[in-house]
């Protein structure tokens, strides 16, 4: 498989601690964790099944080259002086992806721009013709991440993002982002412990995902491509080899993962979903509002629910949120509650005393996990 390098996985705010005990599971050596990303070392096998693995990653980027930079000349520069035949030939296709942190740069788009015209100078220099970009599918991907006076050269062994799991086909208003959604889920502590529910399931994100870490399915196993598929030095057996291992590890499942929604549109959306992912056999999803309910089992049950925020969906917040912790008291005993609202405002209806509140990112939308747990005299109380 060859030797370790260094690789950097880009991962959602406030994930960077379960994604370093992902990595750290599946056997990532000198793991060091950072705003919004988990920097660690591995072999090209490593790589492979970062990709295919990683629930909370978004990408899995391979740096190559660093070098010290203060404008665009000394970035041109410094891209040049790369080798870029032993990634990419003339009659290929790449991109560029740039982030800044630094006063000396305003616009990643320019430096995105610089950085090819760097890249097809020295092609047309050494060959008399230059690669083409294609932002949509590329044959190579390269990320330029500039921290103040560092530049980082990196290629990107995922291509799209890996929230793109490759099973969700219909989505709802206001979907749930799949790496959000897995996050939460093993923020709640869920591994296929016990019955689970997502009482407002929209098109069954979460319970996809729910499914897969209960039975231990690889997260990109339905994904139709990496990036790093189409590299130079890509080792198609190896990659096989990594999938079967990981498929070898998978679990049977032994408890009930149920889903509601109000909207009928959104429970067939789901049932397509749950087919895309190979999950009929492991969720039910029912036409049925949460309010109207009851808990069905006398053991323990987990819930995770994504209601509403009235940002994309229009509620009567007071009266929806008040329904929410109601129903919870009335008809869920014994009951793990947790939930993820952007409405922060809207918490103090639901009547219910939340044990953390974890703050995290829906989108652009600042929100907050939240958890309850409720026991056969959380009525009593709360009257």
């Amino acid at each position: 498989m060859g030797s370790n390098f260094k690789m950097v996985a880009k991962t959602l705010f406030g994930f960077e601690d379960i994604l370093a005990k992902e990595l750290k599971d599946l056997g990532a050596l000198h793991i060091q964790k950072g705003m919004r990303m988990v920097q660690f070392e591995g072999d090209t096998g490593f790589m492979y099944k970062a990709n295919l693995a990683c629930r909370t990653a978004i990408k899995v980027l391979k740096p190559i080259h660093s070098f010290t930079v203060k404008n665009e000349e000394e970035l041109y520069k410094g891209i040049y002086k790369m080798d870029w035949s032993i990634y990419l030939n003339e009659t290929q296709t790449f991109a560029i992806d740039a982030t800044i942190f630094s006063e000396h740069f305003n616009h990643s788009k320019y430096i995105a721009l610089k950085t090819k015209d760097a890249i097809v100078d020295q092609f047309r220099e050494r060959k008399g013709i230059r690669p083409n970009v294609d932002i949509q599918s590329p044959d190579l991907r390269i990320n330029i991440h500039i921290n103040q006076t560092e530049c980082t050269v990196s290629l990107d062994s995922s291509g799209a993002s890996l929230h793109l799991r490759g099973y969700k086909t219909d989505t709802n208003i206001a979907p749930i982002n799949e790496v959000l959604a897995a996050g939460l889920l093993l923020m709640a502590g869920w591994n296929g412990q016990c019955d689970f529910l997502d009482p407002m399931c929209g098109s069954g994100t979460i319970l996809i995902e729910a499914a897969m870490i209960a039975c231990n399915i690889p997260a990109n196993i339905n994904r139709m491509e990496f990036a790093c598929e189409r590299w130079a030095d890509y080792d198609n057996a190896l990659f096989e080899k990594i999938k079967e291992a990981l498929l070898k590890k998978t679990r049977e499942f032994h408890f009930k993962i149920k889903g509601f929604d109000i909207d009928f549109t959104a429970i067939k959306k789901a049932k397509i979903n749950i087919h895309n992912a190979y999950l009929e056999e492991y969720i039910e999803v029912i036409h049925e509002d949460f309010f109207d309910s009851k808990k069905e089992t006398e053991g323990k049950l987990l819930i995770l629910m994504n209601p509403p925020y009235d940002e994309r969906i229009s509620i009567r917040t007071e009266e929806f949120y008040s329904d929410i912790g109601n129903t919870l008291k009335r008809n869920y005993a014994h009951t793990d509650a947790w939930m993820i609202t952007a409405n922060l405002e809207a918490l103090k209806y639901v009547g219910l005393k939340p044990l953390p509140k974890i703050k995290v990112f829906n989108g652009n939308l600042e929100a907050r996990l939240v958890r309850y747990e409720i026991y056969e005299g959380s009525r009593k109380k709360e009257a």
